[in-house]
């Protein structure tokens, strides 16, 4: 297949072209916003007309949570109005869109693993924008897989772990928020997926388009997870808690993240790791 990668540049998208050698039986295209403005129809027609994809994977997004409360239009263009032109333009070109979503729309504080199907209450611009762009891509292009994840990390890019490291390195105490409850999600391993459900999506008798959660098993919150980094790395950073409240970032951020990930399970018979297990594998990669 011929798939198109946007957003490149990023985390995500630097894992698609980190693991593309073992895909030798598709042929990449990597976009990133030197190359391909997803916010021009112009540009993204003109791109569509020139490649003719088979799939496009949207890895691009706007995802600075608390930036997005001033930078409001720069937000929603990315977040809302791009999603829109590239499902446009993937439906008349016949191709397959796969786009990555977040937990963030949710913001429910049900205590048990979230469904698709679950009311969704996004709050602040990020997840609102988020939501928009769901809604869109469902609206323009039947045939597209949208897949929520959450606080995803890796080897590349700006990023939690990485955050930890550097920090855990030059300070001796740090405090953290313990009250938002999730599951770290390796980007390598959301790329990995979505490679391995490909060859399902793009049978024709595929009817199982829509939205999927993924993430990765297990759940903990962010001072567990630092303390984890810290264990794992041999860094002596001692760690104490706080609240979201008490830390009052300018964005919402949801108390409870945790995805059910029983509908792509069973849609697509995958194996999903441990967030522990994922975490030593990037760290050896950051080695």
């Amino acid at each position: 297949m011929k798939i198109l990668v946007t957003g490149a540049d990023g985390q995500l998208g630097s894992e698609f072209r980190h693991i593309a050698y073992g895909y030798p039986q598709h042929n990449f295209i990597f976009t990133s916003r030197t190359s391909l403005d997803i916010t021009s129809e112009e540009s993204v027609e003109k791109c569509f007309v020139t490649h003719r994809p088979d799939l496009l994977i949207n890895c691009a997004a706007y995802t600075n949570v608390d930036k997005a409360e001033q930078d409001i239009e720069a937000a929603k263009k990315i977040n809302e109005y791009a999603p829109s032109i590239l499902a446009k333009y993937s439906d008349e070109c016949k191709s397959i869109l796969v786009h990555l979503s977040s937990d963030y729309v949710y913001h429910n504080e049900v205590k048990q693993p979230m469904i698709e199907s679950d009311p969704v209450h996004p709050k602040g611009i990020y997840a609102i924008s988020k939501l928009a762009g769901e809604k869109n891509i469902l609206e323009l292009n039947s045939r597209s897989v949208i897949i929520r994840t959450s606080w995803v990390y890796s080897s590349f890019g700006k990023n939690f772990v990485k955050t930890m490291i550097k920090l855990g390195q030059q300070k001796d105490e740090l405090v953290i928020v313990n009250d938002q409850m999730g599951t770290p999600t390796y980007a390598r391993d959301i790329a990995e997926t979505i490679l391995e459900i490909i060859p399902k999506v793009a049978k024709q008798d595929f009817n199982g388009f829509g939205i999927y959660n993924y993430s990765s098993l297990g759940e903990t919150n962010w001072m567990e997870f630092a303390k984890k980094i810290f264990e794992l790395e041999n860094i002596k950073c001692k760690v104490y808690p706080t609240t979201t409240l008490e830390y009052g970032a300018p964005a919402d951020r949801p108390l409870w993240s945790v995805l059910s990930k029983e509908k792509i399970k069973s849609v697509f018979s995958i194996n999903i790791p441990h967030w522990e297990d994922s975490l030593i594998k990037c760290l050896e990669e950051l080695k």
